[in-house]
């Protein structure tokens, strides 16, 4: 099946096909950025912070778990909690003595505008957004603004300049050199770009290979909680297809037993340090006749093949294929992937 006759063009494929300039114009800005560096160094040295809190909703919370290795495994005491569950069971957490990392796309989502203008969040905050003119841009006392430009539906290119300017927050709080950040972000935009140079013969595989398939889970450990936990989201939310994501190794703690040839697994290889674990599932999975993707920079079929880059940004790359598959989708269904039916771009209710 050819997708040139399947998708019909639409604002979601238009802005995934813009990620690798959106991915640019964000790295220009954070490189542009000493100003903001240099007051998150000055908040950070002038006070004793006890913890330091991220939070986040949708796919702006996924994100956080590669800055929340990062700083963990640099010695600091590191809490991620999403805002709505932040605001109702863990208030006290929010103290004078916390630095709050806040992330949201849109900036104006209903949790964070409570967080920022009920002021709940006592101690400092530093917000991530691409909306400069939002509530988070406004009222955060360091604001770290991307550059992905204006998106029509499903997160695709803030997702990516979110993950990107996390990146570079966490290298500012851990003081690496600017050009190194520089240099790491700039090698996952290539990666992106050379993916999706290929995006149509990639969704062309995916609509073969997605025949028959019913359910769909997004699988990975470490940085790639993130990937799972976003696939999964968007899956659902581009073509309300039933999709889920998790940890491998919670894949394995009941899911396991849901295996048929309808059910496909994507399991995202990642870092050195799990990929045997994450290698085992896929064999594992087919071996039960599961279906299984293994998203992997070596993998022999170029959809699923992906640039080689810190695994920090792994999550980067990572999502492209699964963005490919919600295309996929869509051309299976005979609908425009990306069309909100119920949900609308900006969460406004709690």
């Amino acid at each position: 099946m050819n997708i040139r006759f399947a998708v019909v063009a639409g604002d979601y494929v238009r802005d995934i096909l813009e990620q690798p300039a959106a991915c640019e114009r964000t790295e220009l800005a954070l490189a542009a950025s000493s100003n903001q560096a240099a007051a998150i160094l000055h908040l950070v040295e002038t006070n004793a912070f006890d913890r330091i809190m991220l939070t986040g909703m949708g796919s702006s919370y996924h994100a956080l778990h590669p800055l929340q290795i990062r700083l963990s495994n640099a010695g600091r005491f590191v809490q991620m909690i999403e805002t709505s569950e932040l605001l109702s069971y863990y208030p006290e957490t929010l103290g004078k003595r916390t630095l709050t990392v806040a992330v949201s796309q849109s900036g104006d989502s209903a949790e964070i505008v409570r967080l920022l203008r009920d002021q709940l969040a006592s101690g400092p905050v530093i917000g991530i957004t691409n909306s400069v003119g939002s509530t988070l841009a406004s009222c955060s006392n360091i604001a770290i603004v991307t550059a992905a430009g204006q998106e029509a539906t499903v997160s695709c290119k803030t997702y990516l300049a979110t993950l990107q300017a996390l990146h570079w927050l966490g290298s500012t709080l851990l003081g690496q050199d600017p050009a190194q950040t520089q240099s790491e972000l700039q090698e996952a935009t290539t990666g992106v770009r050379s993916y999706l140079s290929q995006w149509e013969s990639h969704t062309d595989w995916f609509v073969d290979q997605l025949a028959g398939i019913r359910q769909i889970f997004v699988t990975g450990r470490g940085w790639s909680l993130a990937t799972a936990g976003t696939g999964g989201l968007i899956l659902k939310e581009s073509v309300r297809y039933s999709a889920e994501g998790m940890s491998s190794a919670a894949f394995r703690h009941g899911p396991l037993e849901m295996l048929t040839k309808q059910l496909l697994t994507c399991i995202c290889l990642g870092d050195p340090r799990t990929a045997a674990l994450n290698q085992r599932l896929h064999e594992d999975v087919r071996r039960a006749q599961g279906k299984s993707f293994l998203i992997d920079a070596d993998s022999d079929q170029p959809a699923l093949r992906l640039s080689k880059v810190l695994p920090a940004l792994l999550p980067m790359v990572e999502m492209l294929p699964i963005q490919m598959i919600s295309l996929a989708l869509g051309a299976r269904l005979g609908e425009v992937a990306g069309r909100f039916s119920i949900a609308s771009k900006i969460t406004n209710i709690e």
